[in-house]
């Protein structure tokens, strides 16, 4: 049977896979975020992590990220921030981080952060369809960045979870 020239190929990133990761040194501000407090926590990491970042003539060496560890509460474990070349000194809140290196499941969730739950849930089953246990760490990264004006759908964002086999 022939494809349609006009019918996508489909995306490989937004199936689920295995990688393996080394770890990843990374410019952050902590908290413990209850969710409708997230934006505001966002908003206010990013302006710090600017300041602080450019002060340190540190340049980012990814796209931002969110670290959520341990589940998910009335208040969320986090990180939010950076992969940077070198450690960050502790200013206005920015500390040194790490991302975690070792095996990973990964998935790209297309469209807006209101999905990022089902995409979170989707991926925690796939991790148990292969026989493995999820772990306590996974992260977001914001591939395509928020504007305004944006249409949701166009978001990319990328989901990480630490197994704990």
């Amino acid at each position: 049977m022939s494809s349609d020239a006009t019918t996508p190929e489909p995306d490989p990133d937004t199936r689920p896979r295995l990688v393996d990761l080394e770890p990843v040194t990374t410019a952050v501000v902590r908290g413990a975020v209850a969710p409708a407090e997230l934006r505001g926590f966002f908003d206010g990491a990013f302006g710090a992590l600017g300041r602080v970042l450019h002060e340190q003539e540190i340049a980012p060496e990814s796209a931002a990220f969110g670290l959520y560890r341990g589940a998910s509460g009335e208040k969320l474990d986090l990180e939010v921030g950076f992969a940077v070349g070198r450690e960050v000194r502790s200013e206005d809140g920015v500390v040194a981080g790490r991302l975690p290196g070792g095996r990973v499941a990964r998935v790209t969730h297309r469209g807006g952060f209101d999905g990022l739950g089902a995409a979170w849930e989707s991926l925690a089953g796939w991790i148990r369809e292969q026989g493995l246990r999820p772990g306590e760490l996974r992260w977001e990264v914001y591939v395509t960045r928020p504007t305004p004006d944006m249409d949701p759908r166009d978001l990319r964002t990328e989901l990480n979870w630490t197994l704990a086999d």
